[in-house]
């Protein structure tokens, strides 16, 4: 799935964790947490650079990231070409993201509980995109 699916997947995970809250939410805290929202289910896909490292035995994906950002965040399919991610990612995922939300635990729970949200709903779009349902 790429970048701009996972935001808007990152946004609507965000929207309906504040929903009830959203009345009394000033708005600038309401952008902040649809912000991060976002951040995190896009960010979270940087992972792949590492995998892209072990298999390609040096940083090539990652710079040709770097030469060309806003290509590669729309085009992840050019930026990762070349290396095989299909079984391991969710697996960096589960283990990036769980790291992650037990750190956010131990200092704002209720960050840690949004962030479980954005990251389980990553990997379930990916799910569901290999599957070919999305």
């Amino acid at each position: 799935m790429y970048s701009r699916a996972h935001g808007a997947v990152g946004t609507l995970v965000s929207v309906a964790w504040l929903g009830p809250r959203l009345p009394e939410t000033p708005v600038p805290v309401a952008l902040a947490v649809v912000a991060y929202g976002v951040a995190v289910s896009v960010l979270i896909d940087l992972d792949h650079f590492l995998l892209a490292r072990v298999q390609a035995g040096d940083w090539t994906h990652l710079r040709r990231a770097l030469s060309d950002p806003a290509r590669a965040l729309w085009d992840q399919a050019w930026v990762l070409e070349g290396v095989e991610l299909e079984r391991q990612r969710l697996a960096t995922h589960v283990v990036v993201g769980t790291a992650l939300v037990v750190g956010l635990w131990l200092v704002t729970p209720a960050l840690a509980r949004l962030t479980a949200a954005l990251l389980g709903a990553h990997v379930l779009a990916d799910l569901l995109r290999d599957y070919g349902v999305a």
